[in-house]
């Protein structure tokens, strides 16, 4: 299971983002974030036409589903929402990884039991405007 976040383990943190502009104040290499929606298809286009690695928020299966086949590298959702994604991630062999906001630590294990490949704290997210 992958962590992200958490104060006792090193990960490399997301970089939520709004704009292509926003990913040049990121570092080098780092995995942005934005939710999947139409209004967001130009940052699909822009991270994929630059071999940028992006992670896409998903609030439904079908919108899990756009975020896989959009070439996103994880996909991020609410844990109640995560068994059902990962068990279409699973059927449907996504090259995507699924990972479940958590607030506590307390909720790895539970996440851990669902299969969930990975949970993410709010700490591993880091907001860029640009």
């Amino acid at each position: 299971m992958l962590i992200f976040g958490h104060p006792h383990l090193a990960s490399d943190p997301f970089y939520h983002i709004d704009s292509p502009e926003a990913i040049a104040t990121t570092p080098a290499g780092s995995t942005v974030l934005f939710a999947w929606g139409i209004a967001n298809l130009d940052l699909v286009s822009y991270c994929n036409a630059n071999d940028i690695p992006f992670a896409l928020e998903a609030g439904s299966v079908k919108e899990a589903l756009f975020a896989e086949n959009a070439g996103a590298r994880f996909i991020l959702v609410e844990s109640a929402l995560a068994p059902s994604v990962q068990k279409v991630a699973e059927t449907y062999l996504f090259d995507a990884k699924v990972l479940a906001y958590i607030e506590d630590e307390t909720q790895i294990e539970a996440m851990a039991f669902e299969g969930i490949d990975g949970v993410v704290f709010a700490e591993a997210v880091i907001k860029v405007t640009g």
